[in-house]
């Protein structure tokens, strides 16, 4: 009687497997994103806006300077920035881990082959062999699912890296071009300050000279003189020094960046109204860096069902196959068959690497909660301090305009004789500080806006599937 066929008994075993595999789900928690009470976002700005509108209208906000001289910064800086070069290849790194995990849960073939010709007593003989060997590790608990989740999780927290690096470095180089402009017109102030002042000791010199006037005002004069020139030498290294780290940021050699910065009559950006959400929670999905943040805790999760995959068994299925020719014999042995790796005593080593996994994930959680309050904090404090700005602008510049006309009409009286050079002096003083503090404050309402931006996480729309 001849033997009964082995196909059903050859493809049982598999079947068996299959169902095994698909009944088996993922160990380990499912992963769900902290909801904003959890995070202690409140509901609403508890600053004054001082507009409306939405996140949206981020993306466009560098054209509100209407500035081609920043544009121009701005672009050269994201051309070559040694930030977003280290963030680029954070990238290709993680996702080059992200495609060795999702491998791991791949068949894995290798092939061999060799020749050899020998003599043995006389007897010259050619031996070829040839072979396949092939091994599938069975997810049956998610291990291999986990691991892939952890590394996705990570790549897209480089991702949001990038855009982050990159909303940095275009706040940094509109901080320091701001910083360069009310600079300038600082040292424009300082400047004519210091010109006036030595016009002033020359002429009382003069008068010195012809008996009309006491050496103590001469004296006086030059001192003021003096002081006025040492003011303008360092406030032109201060300007100098803001040049320096432009070129630091944008790649540009310095004589081509200061050809770029060269304005007859240096001015600061005038851009229109800044516009920003008005609810907090709109921050969970608009900062990068807190968008990594959540990221990062999303692989922590998964990492502890890797963790916790590791406790159980694992199942293998081997095979090989190969092929030899010797003497003009010819063989054909193959193998196939499952192996089963069971953790009986490791000494609590996995179950302490399960809680590790679960203390990281408590780490990264707390991580992101302070990176949200952080971030909150930021916005407050960023809207209160432009508003203030903004609102202190009027008073400062009126304040401004009256010194520097109240020095025009003594310095008028001081050449008339009729007022003294001490109160020449302390009209123009004040004046010049009058002068400084309303640039500072245009300066600052600039950079409390520029401080929102990024706040509010900048000009960036990328989704979490979103690669660079």
């Amino acid at each position: 009687m001849p033997s009964p066929p082995l196909l059903p008994h050859r493809t049982t075993l598999p079947l068996l497997l299959c169902t095994l595999l698909s009944a088996c789900a993922a160990v380990g928690p499912s992963y769900q994103p902290p909801a904003a009470p959890q995070l202690a976002v409140p509901s609403q700005w508890q600053a004054a806006l001082p507009h409306a509108g939405d996140t949206g209208q981020l993306l466009a906000w560098w054209q509100r300077f209407n500035d081609p001289a920043l544009t121009a910064l701005l672009q050269a800086s994201e051309a070559s920035n040694p930030s977003l070069q280290k963030a680029t290849a954070n990238i290709a790194s993680a996702r080059a881990s992200a495609t060795t995990a999702r491998a791991s849960g791949q068949p894995v073939v290798s092939g061999a082959a060799s020749a050899t010709r020998s003599n043995t007593l006389g007897s010259a003989q050619t031996s070829v062999t040839g072979g396949l060997d092939a091994s599938w590790e069975i997810d049956l608990f998610g291990s291999v699912r986990r691991a892939a989740e952890s590394a996705d999780a990570l790549l897209q927290a480089r991702q949001a890296d990038w855009h982050d690096a990159r909303v940095s470095l275009a706040a940094e180089v509109a901080t320091d071009y701001v910083t360069y402009r009310a600079c300038q017109m600082t040292l424009q102030t300082v400047q004519q300050n210091a010109l006036s002042s030595q016009a002033t000791a020359n002429i009382t010199q003069r008068s010195l000279q012809a008996g009309m006037t006491a050496r103590a005002d001469a004296a006086l004069a030059d001192a003021s003189a003096a002081s006025a020139s040492a003011s303008a030498i360092a406030q032109q290294a201060e300007c100098d020094v803001t040049v320096k780290a432009l070129v630091a940021l944008t790649g540009l050699a310095e004589p081509a960046l200061r050809q770029q910065l060269a304005t007859p009559t240096p001015r600061l950006p005038t851009p229109s109204g800044f516009q920003v959400s008005s609810l907090p929670v709109d921050l969970l999905s608009q900062r990068p860096d807190l968008v990594s943040a959540e990221r990062a805790l999303a692989a922590a999760s998964a990492q502890i069902g890797v963790a916790e995959a590791d406790r159980y068994p694992r199942l293998s299925l081997a095979g090989s196959l190969s092929s030899s020719r010797t003497a003009g014999v010819d063989t054909t042995p193959w193998s196939f068959g499952p192996s089963l790796s069971l953790p009986l005593l490791n000494g609590g080593a996995k179950r302490a690497a399960v809680d590790s996994a679960r203390a990281a994930y408590d780490l990264a959680l707390a991580t992101y909660q302070q990176a949200v309050r952080t971030a909150v904090q930021e916005v407050e404090q960023n809207l209160v301090q432009q508003d203030s700005a903004e609102r202190r602008t009027a008073d400062v510049r009126r304040s401004a305009d009256g010194y520097r006309r109240y020095a025009t009409a003594v310095e008028a009286n001081w050449r008339a004789g009729g007022d003294s050079l001490l109160n020449l002096e302390l009209a123009r003083r004040n004046a010049i500080a009058a002068e400084q503090t309303l640039i500072t404050v245009q300066r600052d309402q600039l950079l409390y806006g520029i401080a929102l931006y990024k706040a509010v996480g900048g000009g960036w729309s990328a989704s979490l599937g979103e690669t660079k």
